[in-house]
Parts: C-alpha cells; structure tokens; sequence
C-alpha cells in the first residue's frame, strides 16, 4: 500500500525543510517537493512535523515464559503509540532467554502476528555460550548483552570470565567459559 504525506517541516538527513515523502510496501520510496504531491496525500498541519520513526534499543520483552509482564502485542503497539517504529528485544527475561539460536527461533515464532512495529532481537552472552555468540550473531542479532553483576534473573547468571571476551575475536568457536 502506498502513503504520501507531506508537510511543511519534514526531519530529513540534510536539515528540515517542507517537502513531500512517498512510500510503497511500508517503506519510503522517494522525497521529493512539497507541492509535488498527488490529490490524496496526507498534508500535516503548519505546526507538525514529519520526523523518521523513532528506535527504542533497550525493550524488555518478557514473552515466552513471561507475558504477563509485556509481551510483543503490548511492547509493540506502546511503541507505535509513542512514535517509535522498531524495538530491541533485551534478551532475558523471557523464558528461555536468547542465549541460543534455538531460543532465538523461540522469540521470533512467539512474535508471529502480534508484532505492530518492527523488532530485533539483542543476543545474551552468559557463562558456558561463548560458542553461540556467532551462531547468535549469523542468525540475525544486533549485538550482545552481559551483565558483570547478578542481573536479578537466574536464567540470565552474569558473565563471570573476563579471559572470554579478550579470546573471543580469535577463538570465536571456544566454548570453556
């Protein structure tokens, strides 16, 4: 489905200026003119402003295992309802955490057909997973969360050997942490 809206301050990579955004498939497809608009845009009034959606890279989503705290259908459409258009998935507290792939495939089919904003997925590096970190990583995550302390979660132990992440670059398949 195509959206054109169009504005008279429009947020883009160069500064703010008016102009008019098209997009097709959810995704912005051209910026172009203000008044290079079709009939039925969307024009915001003088006093709003067109901004890029918004990422919130530190969510807790507690779904499996606990989704009665939050889980993605609520994560999300807070999100949304806020102005953010994509969330990272912190990756403890759920049950399992995302320390595996396996419990990474856990999260995605959890988030099938609940999800109204976009979502990755943080990976978890906890004592005895450094062999998952890759693993983790090719299959899709944005990067990883450790804690140095008791993280208040027992499925989620903090990591405890330093010598690991000194390793890990040249020895990324070494599993004796």
């Amino acid at each position: 489905m195509a959206l054109v809206v169009r504005a008279r301050r429009v947020v883009l990579p160069e500064g703010e200026r008016a102009a008019t955004v098209r997009t097709e498939g959810g995704r912005i497809a051209a910026v172009t003119a203000f008044d290079d608009a079709p009939g039925g845009a969307v024009t915001l009034a003088d006093d709003e402003v067109l901004l890029p959606g918004l990422v919130d890279s530190h969510v807790h989503v507690n779904e499996p295992g606990r989704t009665e705290w939050e889980g993605f259908a609520t994560v999300t459409r807070a999100a949304i309802a806020g102005g953010v258009t994509t969330v990272v998935d912190m990756p403890l507290n759920s049950i399992p955490p995302t320390t595996t792939v396996e419990a990474l495939h856990v999260k995605r089919e959890a988030a099938k057909g609940q999800v109204a904003a976009d979502v990755a997925f943080w990976g978890g590096a906890v004592p005895g997973n450094l062999g998952q970190l890759r693993p983790l990583h090719e299959a899709g995550v944005v990067g990883f969360k450790c804690f140095l302390l008791d993280s208040g979660v027992p499925e989620f132990p903090r990591w405890t050997t330093a010598g690991c992440v000194r390793r890990w670059p040249s020895s990324p398949d070494s599993t004796d942490c």
